[in-house]
């Protein structure tokens, strides 16, 4: 039986396909379109999925969209009658409301059908909380765990939480809007000049360079409430009285600015956009990521009061939050920690489709997900077009050549493109589509920045470590197999990897395995036989755009930045000897 999962209209829209209970493959859109966090509905995902398993749209028992603009109703009804918010809030909800009841519609035309009356799949609209919680807790090796999501916004709800038990969700509680952990973070965003959507990270890394000054003043402007609530000083924002301006239709999404005037009584005017930052800029992201941390870290720990559970299952945009992850284990009494690697709403695709599957339909569970290598894959044959048409020449090696080759170019300086096998899900690269550095260099950062990333110097670089030696490096270094949580630096390490740690000495790790990903496993093994230092600084291959999907869009980036090697597939092309 197959079973498709759909996130349409709104951020990151993507598809996922399973055989049974088993994933064989889940796709962003912005691979294809090349349009960052693409919006709209999925096609090209839909028919690469299908394409993948050799399907047609006919083959597909069920199709689950990770929305229900029905879901949580009595709330919505109730919220607009005491409320009135704008008329051009309430019109840009009711046309995306719209999207999503077409989305049958949208689905036929995507797969070569007129409209959805001529489609025989079932379509099914899972609440947008629990298709997080689903992609959680059925993608994890728990059979037993507490349970939450939190993010911005969706199906009128910022955060669910409860305990999942085998194939069953229990949903014991929720937060509704207008309170969010997401509009909170993502407002602050807005207002220290970083306006993109998705744009949270850079806040995160500016947050290192300053001191928490601000934090009396935001423990104010985001409560923790009775119970499993928190709540926002709705004074502070916008979103709940005139709305926001949101575009999800097609293309790169944006939000308007969601902090009212407010904010600047308090905290100062707001930063310009590439602005110069200023020591209160540090000190207000520094204050923001420490409130957060503070509110989450007990909603955690009265979760465990609720649900004492040994293990936690997390999914949400919020709990992309590198720093406050990486905390979890020590401040609350949660032992162990898994996060869906998608966990912003690309990851619905997979939940919906787990939530059909397990909750509705009783399939058991027979699968766990091990790695985020889930998207488009390319042969060495595809790869040798690629760099034939772009006029690169290349010499091809086997691994017992190739491994020890790249080592010895990465010990030597060089910056590397390095891409293998399948893409990754989700808004990290690791290890199949990344360009790495040595990062015991002190110049590597700004070296890379200046020749390739071009992105603002606050922002920090990633190491990707060998699991089995993650101990010797990082404090407390815990299973981090999608980058997804934060480390200390170990003290006998810091002056070692300069490269990859950040200015507060924590890192972002990415532990990898040899069954995961043998051929970067290798790379890795290789240069520790080298250096000492099983250590690579990996970083997303792109420049300003999606992370790059086929080899002729690797190639491209290669061309137009100032790489010194790039390995595509079996094939080495040095542009430095």
């Amino acid at each position: 039986m197959l079973t498709l999962g759909i996130n349409a209209y709104h951020g990151d829209a993507s598809a996922a396909i399973f055989r049974d209970a088993e994933l064989v493959a889940a796709v962003e859109e912005e691979r294809f379109t090349r349009q960052k966090h693409q919006a709209g509905f999925p096609s090209e995902s839909v028919r690469w999925c299908l394409a993948e398993v050799g399907a047609s749209i006919d083959d597909v028992a069920h199709a689950a969209v990770s929305r229900d603009p029905f879901a949580h109703l009595p709330r919505k009804v109730m919220w607009t009658l005491r409320h009135r918010p704008t008329r051009q809030s309430v019109t840009a909800r009711v046309k995306n409301t719209g999207s999503i009841l077409d989305a049958d519609d949208a689905l036929a035309r995507a797969t070569g059908r007129v409209t959805g009356k001529e489609l025989r799949t079932k379509l099914h609209r899972v609440e947008h909380h629990r298709a997080h919680l689903a992609s959680a807790l059925f993608s994890s090796p728990y059979e037993t765990a507490a349970c939450v999501t939190l993010d911005g916004m969706g199906d009128f709800l910022s955060s669910a939480w409860g305990r999942g038990v085998g194939n069953k969700l229990d949903v014991q509680g929720v937060v509704a809007f207008p309170d969010s952990l997401g509009v909170f973070y993502t407002s602050f965003t807005q207002f220290l000049g970083l306006p993109a959507f998705g744009d949270e990270y850079k806040l995160m890394g500016l947050a290192a360079y300053g001191e928490p000054t601000f934090l009396p003043q935001l423990r104010e402007v985001v409560r923790l409430g009775e119970g499993m609530r928190y709540e926002l000083d709705l004074s502070f924002f916008t979103h709940h009285d005139k709305g926001v301006e949101m575009t999800w239709a097609e293309g790169s999404p944006t939000l308007g600015a969601m902090y009212s005037p407010r904010m600047a009584e308090v905290f100062g005017a707001p930063r310009e956009y590439r602005a110069e930052l200023t020591q209160r800029d540090m000190d207000l992201a520094c204050s923001v990521q420490r409130r957060l941390e503070e509110v989450e870290l007990e909603y955690l720990r009265r979760l465990h009061g609720r649900v004492p559970e040994r293990c936690l299952v997390m999914a949400g945009g919020v709990a992309l939050n590198v720093l406050t992850n990486g905390l979890i284990r020590s401040e609350t009494p949660f032992e162990d920690v898994w996060i869906q690697p998608a966990a912003n709403d690309s990851g619905t695709a997979i939940g919906a489709a787990q939530y059909v599957l397990h909750h509705e339909l009783d399939h058991p569970r027979t699968w766990t997900m091990t790695h985020a290598y889930t998207g488009p894959q390319y042969d060495d044959a595809a790869c040798k077009r690629a760099l034939d048409a772009a006029g690169l020449k290349a010499t091809r090696y086997d691994d017992a050549e190739l491994l020890p080759l790249i080592a010895r170019r990465l010990r030597d300086g060089a910056i590397v493109g390095w891409y293998q096998g399948r893409a990754e899900l989700g808004p990290r690269a690791l290890g199949n589509r990344s360009i790495l550095c040595d990062p015991t260099r002190q110049d590597a950062k700004d070296v890379l920045n200046t020749r390739v990333k071009n992105r603002e110097s606050f922002r920090p670089f990633a190491p990707s470590v060998l699991a089995h030696k993650a101990g010797d490096w990082f404090d407390d270094a815990y299973e981090s197999p999608y980058m997804l949580m934060a480390f200390k630096v170990r003290a006998d390490k810091l002056g070692q990897l300069p490269a990859v740690t950040h200015e507060d000495g924590t890192a972002r790790v990415q532990t990898v395995t040899q069954d995961t990903n043998p051929r970067y496993f290798g790379l890795l093994a290789a240069f520790d036989a080298l250096t000492g230092v099983p250590v690579l600084l990996n970083t997303s291959f792109n420049e300003n755009e999606p992370i790059v999907c086929t080899p002729e869009e690797a190639t491209a980036c290669f061309a137009r930045n100032d790489m010194d090697v790039l390995v595509l597939g079996s094939y080495v092309v040095n542009r430095t000897a």
